[in-house]
């Protein structure tokens, strides 16, 4: 087994480990009620059921966008068959809603016509381009405005921006409130709520692992992070509808100290992603 096979396998017993417990999101967050009716959970199943579930953020009434991990088949598991399904449920407090969760017997929740991860997304380490889209024939949310992408190359800037500390971003997911909670705490951690937390800018534009196409986020008791499971989720600039990036990696085992962020702003992802929003007729 190639180290690319290997690391996929080590993923994806990740995203079913923490989908059976179930995934994590926001760690050290608040609740978000209905302050980010756009984000979204979202779901993926295989022909034996319910495989693994993400964040995603409707950019339209039909296009979601989420990571490459969560729409790609690098989460393919050869006993469980083809993923057959991908569906959203857009409630703040999903098993407390209408949306059925997890059975969507009654249709309120919302099925994918098609999914697709960044072109390149095969050919490279899964991280360098991990961007995917979900597409609805049926409305996902219906809203007055929506989340909008980055300028090209907009966050460079924040680059030789003094005080990184200052700038801050909200990321917002469903799932587990604390990763990996003792048996004691699991219930209490087990809600699929939307939640919001605002992370800090700690690292952009260095060499190695996080390079150009990615950022570091703080991810501890003072500002809040991500965790398992909230990949895909939106990480918007500051206080704004900008969603910066989508989250897309941990650092460690226990969510602490800083999360990955995979950049919305260069060309190569706005490329890939805007056809989508704006069909040829």
């Amino acid at each position: 087994m190639n180290k690319k096979k290997l690391f996929s396998l080590i993923l994806v017993m990740l995203m079913l480990f923490v989908f059976s417990i179930p995934a994590a999101a926001i760690t050290d967050g608040e609740l978000d009620g209905e302050d980010h009716p756009y984000v979204v959970l979202l779901r993926m199943d295989t022909e034996k059921g319910p495989s693994y579930r993400c964040s995603a953020t409707m950019l339209s009434p039909t296009v979601a966008l989420t990571a490459g991990h969560c729409t790609s088949n690098y989460g393919y598991i050869e006993e469980e068959g083809d993923y057959v399904a991908m569906r959203i449920f857009t409630e703040s407090d999903v098993e407390e809603g209408d949306n059925s969760y997890p059975t969507c017997d009654d249709g309120n929740c919302i099925e994918a016509s098609e999914w697709h991860a960044h072109p390149d997304y095969p050919d490279y380490p899964w991280f360098m381009n991990d961007v995917g889209v979900v597409i609805f024939e049926e409305p996902g949310v219906v809203l007055n405005t929506y989340p909008v992408l980055p300028l090209v190359d907009q966050l460079d800037v924040l680059k030789t921006k003094r005080g990184r500390q200052d700038v801050t971003f909200t990321a917002v997911g469903y799932g587990l409130q604390k990763s990996f909670p003792t048996p004691a705490e699991f219930l209490e951690s087990a809600i699929k709520v939307r939640m919001v937390a605002y992370p800090h800018l700690i690292q952009i534009n260095t060499p190695g692992f996080t390079g150009d196409f990615s950022l570091l986020l703080s991810n501890n008791h003072a500002t809040g992070g991500t965790c398992f499971g909230d990949s895909g989720g939106p990480n918007f600039l500051g206080d704004t509808n900008i969603v910066a990036g989508v989250t897309s990696y941990g650092m460690n085992g226990n969510c602490a100290g800083t999360g990955g962020v995979f950049r919305m702003d260069r060309q190569n992802v706005l490329d890939f992603v805007e056809p989508y929003l704006n069909p040829e007729p």
